[in-house]
């Protein structure tokens, strides 16, 4: 006779588990609607929640970190919708400069679908205390790109890449806000090109070298200079 095996409980962490995974994409498309005025924030979260329809409480469930979870819903949604671009290429057909530069466009044509918020969400992470929350989006991101590039390395080389990459990507974004696409291509080309000699690669950048780009580049993503 063989055995019943109870499911339910599977089941319902299922059920539980979507429900929190379509809400907070309900209340992150609110947010996209109310910041451009309301300013990326905590005010901004209890709005987008009353808007989707979700009370504090529930908040408290799916965003214990207010609007900080807020951008890193943002910055993993912009993630994903440069990978569904990059689908588009036959990777292996490409050079490694070439891979790393579509996955930057595409990265950079994916933050631009939400352009109008960009400048208050880079208010919000230039704060001291969220520069930390800023750097790790910015490293998903380039982890991101390195894998969808081939990226296998498993040494030093694997955080020195993802490092540089992290620094070109939030420059350059900083430069397509501020003057516009191919200012922003150019800024690419030139970053790519000093860093693809291998022992450039294999240096990477100091951890306080990125921290200090990623302040210059979101002060740069505010003001537009």
């Amino acid at each position: 006779m063989s055995e019943t095996v109870d499911t339910s409980g599977q089941a319902s962490d299922q059920a539980g588990a979507n429900w929190a995974d379509q809400a907070e994409q309900r209340v992150l498309d609110e947010a996209l609607r109310l910041a451009p005025k309301a300013g990326w924030n905590n005010g901004l979260v209890s709005r987008a929640l009353s808007a989707a329809g979700l009370s504090e409480a529930e908040g408290q469930l799916l965003l214990p970190e207010g609007a900080r979870d807020l951008a890193a819903l943002l910055s993993r949604r912009h993630d994903a919708a440069a990978l569904a671009r990059l689908q588009a290429f036959d990777v292996a057909a490409l050079k490694i400069r070439q891979r790393i530069r579509e996955g930057v466009v595409a990265r950079l044509d994916a933050a631009q679908e939400n352009a109008d918020v960009l400048r208050p969400l880079a208010a919000f992470l230039a704060f001291p205390t969220n520069l930390a929350l800023a750097l790790r989006l910015t490293w998903e991101s380039a982890d991101a790109i390195w894998r969808w590039a081939g990226d296998t390395a498993t040494d030093e080389n694997h955080y020195s890449k993802r490092a540089i990459l992290s620094g070109i990507l939030i420059s350059t974004l900083a430069v397509d806000m501020a003057s516009g696409r191919a200012s922003a291509l150019s800024h690419l080309d030139a970053r790519i090109d000093n860093v693809m000699a291998f022992e450039k690669w294999k240096a990477g950048l100091k951890p306080m070298d990125l921290a200090s780009e990623m302040v210059s580049a979101l002060a740069r993503m505010r003001f537009g200079k």
